[in-house]
Parts: C-alpha cells; structure tokens; sequence
C-alpha cells in the first residue's frame, strides 16, 4: 500500500515506522514535499494542523484517494467534508483518536453513562494531560467522551475549566512536557468516586490505528469511523 502522509510532524513519523514495519510505502510526506501529486497514494493519512486539515482532505476527495484524519480543531467543516465524499463516492474516515484501546474506552464510557444516569447523587467530571505542544483544548478526545455521556444522559453539554455544573460536564485540560495523552472521567458522590481511566504510554498506539483504519478503508465507498473498523457495534 503506497500511503501519503499529510503532516510530517511526530505522529506522521511515528506513523511512517508502524507502516513500513507493516510492508506499506510512504510516497508522499507533506511537510517535507513542497508539492505534491495525491494520486501517488493509494490511501492518505492527515496528522496535519487544524487550518491545514480540511484542504488536505478535500484534495483527496476531489483526487479519489481514500483519507484518514487524525488531526482536531477543524470540525466546524466536518459536515462539507462528508458531503464531498458523498457526492464524490470517496472514502474518508475522521476520528478524535485511532488508538485501539481508546476507541474501546469511549464505548465503556458510554456504557457507563447510561449506567449512571438511573442513580442519584454523583456528579461528573473529566479531566484531560497532553503534552505542551497539543494546540487545542479541551483535547478531541476529551469532546469525544464528553459526547458519549452526553447522548446517553440528561446531561447537555460540556464546559472548559468549570468545577461543578448542573447541566454541563466539566472538563480540565492540563499540558505537561511529553505526556501523550491521559484521559479520566470521574463520578463523584459523598460516599465514593467510580473512575475509568486510560493512559497512552506514547504514541505508537495511535499511529497503529491509524495505519489500521487506512488498511481498512481501501476499496470501500462512504464515510466511516474506527467503530466500523474495530466491528464495534
């Protein structure tokens, strides 16, 4: 599989080492390639910055390439990308987060949610660490949990640095040197606090998702997300 690489930064180079290990080619690294030719590739991978993200996934779309983004803080656009792989017949797949294991823990959240949402007394709350350089926060991850809770729940939305919140679900954000990522949801009562927690050692569990959702995708039409690819339902 020939894979361009749409943002050359420590997670496109973490990807490359997971996807020669696995046999694949990289032709295309966008960051160090001033220009490119998408349809080198047979499958793209965007780890790029967020005012970057959608032009390189509108590229691929127009150029029959299938794409797979990682990168956060473009979603205000995510409904024109969608519609462009649809009416292109592309293939694109966006996900807050491509670790294996993460992906497993949004649906245990999500269970846990509608657990919760029968008992009184227990307050929610999440926190989020990333390393110094994430731009965004709270983390798409984090907006990814907040979301699952919030579908299977009364809860409405969710809130930035806030303590307490009748409505809302609090979230810090924290950013520490070299942390990959680290992400608890608390519920909290006067008598105990259930926590689930999931930890990144470093990024290598990312950039195997992703390498995985791009094996995925290839020869396959519309748009997805890695509980497609995992066979989650």
């Amino acid at each position: 599989m020939k894979i361009a690489l749409l943002g050359y930064g420590r997670m496109g180079k973490e990807i490359e080492k997971i996807a020669i290990s696995r046999g694949h080619e990289i032709v295309i690294k966008k960051d160090v390639n001033d220009t490119i030719d998408i349809t080198l590739a047979d499958v793209a991978i965007d780890f790029s910055v967020p005012n970057s993200a959608f032009n390189n996934i509108t590229n691929c779309l127009n150029n029959n390439v299938p794409v797979i983004s990682g990168t956060t803080g473009w979603l205000d656009k995510y409904d024109e990308a969608t519609a462009l792989c649809e009416e292109k017949k592309g293939a694109f797949i966006y996900a807050s987060n491509y670790s294996l294991g993460v992906n497993i823990f949004f649906e245990l959240n999500k269970q846990l949610a509608k657990l919760m949402n029968t008992i009184e007394g227990y307050n929610i709350s999440m926190e989020e660490i990333h390393h110094t350089k994430k731009l965004d926060a709270p983390s798409g991850t984090a907006i990814t949990l907040a979301e699952g809770v919030i579908n299977n729940s009364s809860k409405k939305g969710w809130e930035l640095d806030q303590k307490t919140s009748e409505e809302n679900i609090p979230i810090v954000a924290k950013r520490i040197p070299e942390v990959p990522g680290t992400h608890s949801v608390w519920y909290n009562s006067d008598v105990d606090t259930i926590e689930i927690k999931h930890t990144a050692h470093n990024r290598q569990g990312f950039a195997l998702g992703a390498v995985v959702a791009a094996e995925w995708i290839l020869d396959k039409t519309g748009v997805f997300s890695m509980k497609d690819v995992l066979n989650i339902r």
